[in-house]
């Protein structure tokens, strides 16, 4: 026990300084797009381009890599069979290796048809940007090839609990993302060009290059072999991935389904909305991925040695801690997220109008960061057990409700609607997660999980109330200029931080008496 919990503290401190720093990059990223793209139609082909490569990504699993093959690698490691571990990865490597390529080269030759039929229909798109989205679309789907491989890379060091060196990959992608896009746009051009550019060099510097002589520092060494897709470890890891493969989820597709309602709104929709939640994502990663990415090596170690109340327990803690911590995100997000927002990005070529249409999404996006953590930790728990059907069953259910969640919330409330349809989804997922694993496994570990729900609800509620009432007092409810919004922005995040503390403290929460210092 002593093990898990020092090793998983430990981890979870590398992997949150890592996203968070990750998360600084891509704040300072959405900063540099709105100053040289704004909320136009250029930001919005920009946005749309990622929409082919990201569903590829899915199609390969690519941000589940280290989820179905840390289990396969913790076998051997815990047998201690190095050999063992490097003929698995290289084995699993060489076909998947040639599936992506294969496939990233068909999306290049069928990216024209694609794109006509997510965005032509209805004239969602004009003709030029449906022409600039599918050039954009080819330059950027190489990338597709460097993240999976870089992904397995990844989970090598995963299983051998190194985070440091994986976690600067977003780093550099992000770093190369703003580089490109400043020498892109330093004519003064408004072109998404250079941050194309400079998205493809980040993911081969940072995802592939860096990800591979991290790998090597473990002992891998890729070998050269015979292309066997009928070899054992292939196969177990097919009869992980498929499900991942084939089951999208809610999780990995709300980014994609909100850009494609949002098409249908005013120019740069769908640039505003997607702003809105990459500012979302920053609590979300350093909170509830940053959990999730650190605790799963552990989680599944543990069960690989069959240290069951281990693994409860470890469980246990996590999921209260994302919740607590969560909740006060929520607060802040919903207190300040109009002068925040104005703040950060209405300079340039971004309008006052964007402003306030990112805010709104904003508080609507908010509203699920504690579920992000609830699913970061009961998905991880059942990916553990080697149970990848049931976690992702439930997101594909939860994907095909979102898809008239998303479009109601965009007839009713128009973008911002859509964020709310979003945090709904995303929420009833979680919560299936976490019934499904009571029902399937234990509620074992879980103890105090609804009381700290319930803490964190008023608490934050609370919070979110006093900190929006402060900053609205120094803007007068007005989009302010840059000196009053950095003053209502720091006096609202203040406020809800204290009052959300003191609340809970009373309220008696465990979460809150452990982040105050003791005399």
């Amino acid at each position: 026990m002593i093990w898990a919990t020092r090793g998983m503290g430990r981890a979870v401190q590398v992997v949150a300084a890592g996203i968070l720093l990750s998360r600084l990059l891509g704040f300072a990223r959405n900063v540099v797009l709105a100053n040289r793209l704004g909320d136009t139609p250029v930001a919005d082909a920009y946005e749309a381009a990622f929409i082919v490569p990201d569903f590829l990504n899915y199609l390969m699993a690519g941000g589940f890599l280290a989820i179905t093959f840390i289990p396969i690698l913790s076998r051997y490691l815990a047998a201690d069979d190095i050999e063992g571990a490097r003929a698995a990865f290289n084995a699993v490597f060489r076909p998947v290796a040639v599936l992506i390529v294969i496939l990233t080269g068909l999306a290049v030759a069928a990216a024209e048809v694609i794109v006509e039929v997510l965005f032509g229909s209805g004239g969602r798109l004009d003709a030029d940007q449906l022409v600039e989205v599918t050039r954009l679309t080819r330059l950027v789907l190489p990338a597709q090839v460097f993240f999976v491989l870089g992904g397995l890379f990844m989970a090598v060091q995963y299983a051998h609990g190194r985070f440091l060196i994986p976690v600067l990959a977003p780093i550099i992608y992000n770093a190369g993302i703003v580089a490109g896009g400043l020498v892109g746009t330093g004519s003064g051009e408004v072109s998404a060009t250079g941050f194309i550019l400079g998205a493809l060099g980040g993911a081969l510097a940072g995802n592939l290059a860096l990800q591979w002589w991290g790998a090597r520092r473990t002992g891998l060494r890729l070998t050269p072999g015979r292309l066997d897709f009928g070899h054992p470890e292939f196969r177990a890891y097919l009869l992980l991935a498929v499900p991942l493969m084939i089951g999208q989820s809610i999780v990995v597709l709300d980014e994609s389904i909100g850009k494609l309602v949002a098409a249908a709104g005013p120019e740069g929709s769908i640039f505003s909305l997607n702003l809105a939640r990459r500012v979302n994502m920053v609590p979300v990663g350093v909170i509830a991925q940053a959990a999730g990415v650190a605790a799963y090596p552990y989680l599944a170690r543990l069960v690989a040695e069959g240290r069951r109340a281990e693994m409860l327990a470890s469980m246990g803690r996590t999921a209260r801690m994302v919740v607590y911590a969560g909740g006060a995100a929520v607060a802040g997000a919903i207190a300040v997220s109009q002068p925040a927002i104005r703040v950060a990005f209405q300079h340039g070529e971004f309008s006052e109008q964007g402003t306030v249409l990112t805010a709104a999404a904003l508080v609507g996006y908010s509203l699920s960061i504690p579920a992000w953590g609830i699913h970061q930790v009961f998905g991880r728990a059942f990916y553990a057990h080697r149970q990848m059907w049931i976690p992702v069953g439930a997101g594909t259910g939860w994907t095909l409700l979102a898809i008239p969640m998303f479009l109601i919330g965009f007839h009713v409330g128009g973008v911002p609607g859509i964020a709310v349809a979003s945090s709904l989804a995303i929420t009833g997922h979680a919560l299936t997660l976490g019934l499904l694993w009571r029902r399937l496994h234990t509620a074992e570990g879980l103890a105090g999980l609804a009381r700290t729900v319930l803490q964190v609800t008023v608490g934050g509620g609370l919070a979110a109330v006093a900190g929006w009432l402060v900053a609205n007092a120094v803007t007068g409810g007005l989009v302010p200029d840059f000196t009053t919004g950095v003053v209502a922005t720091l006096l609202g995040l203040g406020v809800a931080g204290v009052v959300y503390l003191v609340t809970t403290l009373v309220a008696g929460s465990a979460e809150a008496r452990s982040i105050v210092p003791r005399r």
